[in-house]
């Protein structure tokens, strides 16, 4: 009998062996690059005639680009424990800018559920998830060394790289003194600050100017590691077996793009690339681009469901991609949030569904700038600081850093693509303010949003909830 038992043990674990070898077999690898700190609207494939992203737009050729993708948060550890979740950050008490708060404990990461179906999963290497705990210890390998050619043989690998070439403290003195003894960025000429075009919600000075051209050069850097990555897959011969997605954490990384709710910092690229022999969803196709709106709220669910997994139901966000893609509603807008950065205090709370951006300001009699401190150490931003206070701006320009700020904003996308004309006011719009209005009070009631509780009562609520 014990040798009849210990048959049947051994034929047992064959059996579960082999099923998980042919299921890993039939799962895709995923690969996310993800690049930090620029907005859609640096890089050529969404239309910006001076950028030069080739591999980015060979992506873009390759797979499909996404129109209306949205960081739901403007600052990186936000953005990041709502994609980790699938939970927005103020439903888990997450957005407020490395707060480490505990978070409930059936809000798994998307890891998990990928590791016990048999992926392997790296991290190279941004953690800072701005929760409790120990952020490397969900990953298989989480280090500026992981990479998806450590995975056993046979296994599906899921693997992050995440690109800090781009971050805003690339424009800081320093970093642009090393990047130009290195030659990722050259001198800049007169003739190459005065080809460049400003957007009209930033002032036209020197320095906003030179932060414009090196920045573009800095993005071109930021593509050549992407095409180094792919190539690198190529190479390896998973190109044919590997989703690959390209997103940036959020957006910036001019003044009032990072830690804003315009779309210079929530509208950001978001590019996938299903490989040869895949094809893709309906109505999706290669080459072109989609309308349909997207947030990171769906990464989670969306990265599920092209494992094959069924999401679970506390996700907040909709599978795009899939067995389990759910078409987008009529209407769906993305649900937008900012709350303490760093130092400073501001709760907002928007809705962009692509045609029109609704923002609703929670402290109004602060100033629309600074948001941070931190984003001194740019040029541009001091600049624009100093033209205030001396005088020498006056309109929006000037505007933004004085108390007392509109409590709502509404902006025709469409027609208003950089959200200088706040249409809060114009009888003409006074229907769809009253619904995005009515609209975000009933989103932050769905939602459970903690953003109307004092962030000192925190720990004590969060630790009751576990």
């Amino acid at each position: 009998m014990k040798l009849i038992s210990t048959f049947r043990s051994c034929l047992c674990l064959a059996l579960l062996t082999a099923l998980s070898s042919v299921r890993g077999a039939e799962l895709p690898n995923i690969l996310w690059i993800v690049a930090e700190d620029c907005s859609a609207d640096w890089m050529h494939c969404y239309g910006n005639s001076a950028a030069k992203t080739p591999a980015i737009d060979a992506l873009a050729e390759q797979g499909v680009r996404f129109e209306h993708a949205y960081s739901n948060a403007p600052v990186c550890a936000v953005a990041r424990s709502t994609i980790l979740t699938g939970v927005y950050a103020p439903s888990q008490g997450t957005q407020h800018m490395r707060s480490r708060y505990p978070i409930p404990t059936n809000f798994r990461s998307y890891v998990s559920y990928l590791r016990e179906a048999g992926y392997y999963c790296t991290n190279n290497a941004k953690t800072d998830f701005n929760r409790a705990g120990d952020d490397r210890s969900i990953w298989d390998a989480s280090s500026g060394k992981a990479t998806y050619r450590s995975r056993p043989d046979e296994k599906p690998f899921f693997a992050i790289f995440n690109l800090g070439t781009s971050h805003e403290s690339s424009l800081f003195s320093d970093k642009l003194k090393r990047s130009k003894k290195s030659g990722v960025i050259k001198e800049l000429s007169p003739e190459d600050l005065g080809k460049v075009i400003v957007p009209p919600y930033l002032p036209d000075l020197p320095e906003i100017r030179s932060d414009i051209a090196n920045y573009q050069q800095i993005i071109t850097a930021m593509d050549a590691q992407v095409g180094q990555i792919l190539k690198d897959l190529e190479e390896q011969g998973l190109a044919d077996s590997t989703i690959v997605f390209f997103y940036s954490d959020h957006g910036g990384i001019l003044p009032r793009g990072k830690r804003y709710l315009k779309d210079t910092g929530v509208r950001v690229p978001m590019i996938v690339r299903y490989p040869k022999g895949m094809p893709l969803p309906t109505p999706f196709e290669a080459g072109v681009a989609s309308p349909e709106p997207v947030s990171f709220i769906d990464l989670a669910p969306t990265l599920l469901s092209l494992a094959k997994i069924a999401p679970p139901e506390h996700m907040q966000g909709r599978a795009f991609l899939g067995e389990h893609r759910k078409v987008a509603e009529p209407g769906e807008t993305e649900f937008l949030f900012g709350d303490r950065f760093d130092e400073l205090n501001g709760m907002r709370r928007g809705l962009v569904d692509g045609n029109f951006k609704y923002i609703r300001r929670f402290r109004p009699r602060l100033p629309a700038a600074p948001y941070s401190f931190y984003q001194f150490g740019q040029a541009g931003w001091k600049a624009w600081r100093a033209a205030w206070q001396n005088g020498k701006l006056t309109g929006r320009h000037a505007a933004m850093w004085e108390p007392n700020q509109p409590v709502e904003e509404l902006f025709d996308l469409k027609s208003d693509p950089w959200e200088v004309k706040n249409l809060a006011k114009d009888p003409a719009f006074s229907k769809q303010l009253e619904s995005y209005r009515e609209r975000l009070k009933q989103q932050m009631l769905a939602v459970k949003d903690t953003g109307i509780i004092a962030e000192s009562f925190f720990p004590g609520l969060l630790e009751d909830h576990q």
